[in-house]
């Protein structure tokens, strides 16, 4: 009998530990995930972009919501896209360069040529994290 109660025992305490390790590997899996997404808080994103575009752009108060539209678009699209960028990279890059140009054609359309320019000009050399603006370019 005693050996039945220690057996049962020990069962239950290796059932509670492996579920409490599949606990912390499902935490972990989420919080990796949301390490991948840098684009989770879409809105957050944008107005970082929209802090570094308004002083170097000269963004007028009547542009600035009209820019801060399209980029969040363009953010919320790109994050549906995103996960591509792992499983199928040519269709990332394929649909990625569609709604670029789309972005692109619009603000072509709402700022000013000079604006425009200095728009491109923004675009940093390499895809960095630390620089926000690279959401946009790559």
């Amino acid at each position: 009998m005693k050996k039945v109660f220690l057996s049962l025992l020990c069962v239950c305490f290796f059932t509670a530990a492996s579920v409490q390790a599949q606990s912390i590997l499902d935490q972990a899996k989420k919080t990796a995930g949301s390490v991948q997404n840098p684009l989770a808080n879409y809105g957050g994103v944008a107005s970082s972009i929209l802090s570094k575009l308004t002083p170097a752009l000269g963004l007028t108060e009547v542009q600035k919501p009209k820019v801060t539209d399209l980029v969040t678009g363009f953010l919320k699209q790109k994050a549906g896209i995103l996960p591509l960028q792992q499983s199928n990279p040519a269709s990332y890059a394929s649909k990625f360069a569609g709604l670029q140009g789309g972005l692109f054609s619009k603000l072509k359309l709402l700022l000013t040529a000079a604006q425009y320019t200095k728009f491109l000009g923004l675009k940093p050399k390499t895809n960095d994290a630390a620089n926000v603006l690279s959401q946009l370019f790559f």
